[in-house]
């Protein structure tokens, strides 16, 4: 298979489109029309998990944190990362990441952690703008069912849990046809008036390409008439962190003791326990401080996150309950997600979990 298929495979569920401005996730070493047949999976690429993929014949590695953050001027085995894309280019491996676009995914990384607590809803925290349009069209009535219908199909339309969501407004349009057209009402050189519906639906950014096409597509006219406008509706579907609540109520303390035991953590970090009981739990996988103050404000009992700082934990105050459970602890899920993503989408690709465990923190 060839690697842009895995790579576009990947980018359905998780689209580049949904990293942060600072990240460098998608496809860092490799060749897009390079065959690969094996994928190893893991949280970070180090030396280890790089020799791994060489024993376990992996021609390709996809990774949660990207090898490459920050830009290179040179290559060189100076450094740790360096020498590692140097290594995957001699042996022809090809080295992916899926960061910031899988965190801020509503079932992303904070989601996966939320699971395996055992929230029973969720949803994410703070959710992303600017990741929204607004599609508008005109077309015959007699032709609007199969335009709105081509376009609920390439993924417009949809609304929180609504789907198939559009405004339509009946009126007049009118056109010319010029010389060398071929109409599909009117006459060429003569001024038409055609009964039209405008049509108004939503859709996600990262659809935009396929969702015009299918417009195009689906549309009778010669020439399609149509607006994109940009919105800053929030998009329910992709942001920061998620916030949802457990099954039962739990103590504190017992909290605690199953969130030590579920991420493997050595030892937690947290504020002062303040005799409540936990049941709505925010999460953020990954240095989530910045979401301390949002957390406390749609009234999460505890907020659990990783690389607090000191005075991070004075922002608890009485209000909630800060757990600091290690960043590699708080991410390690990614890895089931993103081999269940191609599992999914290509079962007969063989898809490998790093038997590495590359947390660079230890506890004496």
């Amino acid at each position: 298979m060839k690697l842009a298929q895995i790579v576009s495979i990947l980018e359905e569920t998780v689209p580049a489109l949904w990293q942060e401005d600072y990240d460098n996730s998608g496809l860092i070493v490799g060749d897009p029309q390079m065959d690969v047949s094996k994928a190893l999976v893991c949280v970070d690429v180090t030396q280890s998990v790089f020799d791994e993929a060489v024993r376990r014949n992996c021609d390709l590695i996809i990774a949660h944190h990207p090898l490459v953050f920050k830009g290179l001027k040179r290559l060189t085995p100076g450094s740790r990362t360096e020498s590692l894309v140097i290594q995957a280019i001699k042996k022809d491996i090809a080295v992916y990441a899926l960061h910031t676009n899988l965190d801020n995914m509503d079932k992303g990384v904070s989601w996966a952690l939320g699971q395996k607590i055992g929230l029973k809803t969720s949803q994410v925290l703070v959710p992303r703008k600017g990741l929204l349009r607004k599609l508008v069209t005109f077309c015959p009535v007699d032709h609007a069912e199969q335009v709105r219908q081509a376009l609920f199909d390439a993924g417009a339309g949809c609304i929180g849990n609504y789907d198939s969501c559009s405004y339509n407004l009946e009126g007049t349009g009118s056109f010319r046809a010029g010389e060398g057209s071929h109409p599909f009402v009117g006459e060429t050189g003569k001024t038409h008036f055609e009964n039209e519906l405008r049509i108004e639906t939503v859709y996600p950014l990262h659809l935009e390409h396929e969702i015009v096409r299918a417009l195009l597509n689906a549309h009778p006219y010669e020439e399609v008439a149509y607006d994109l406008y940009p919105l800053e509706n929030e998009y329910a579907k992709v942001g920061s962190g998620v916030i949802g609540d457990l099954e039962s109520p739990l103590d504190e303390a017992e909290f605690l003791d199953l969130l030590k035991s579920i991420s493997g953590s050595v030892v937690l970090r947290h504020s002062a326990l303040l005799g409540r009981h936990v049941s709505k739990v925010a999460i953020c996988g990954g240095s989530g401080s910045f979401l301390i103050r949002e957390a406390i404000a749609r009234k999460a009992d505890v907020f659990i996150t990783a690389d607090l700082k000191y005075h991070d934990f004075f922002e608890a105050g009485r209000k909630i309950l800060l757990a600091d459970i290690g960043h590699y602890e708080s991410e390690q899920f990614a890895k089931e997600l993103i081999a269940a993503i191609l599992v999914k989408k290509i079962p007969t690709f063989a898809v490998l979990m790093t038997e590495n465990n590359t947390n660079a923190v230890y506890y004496h």
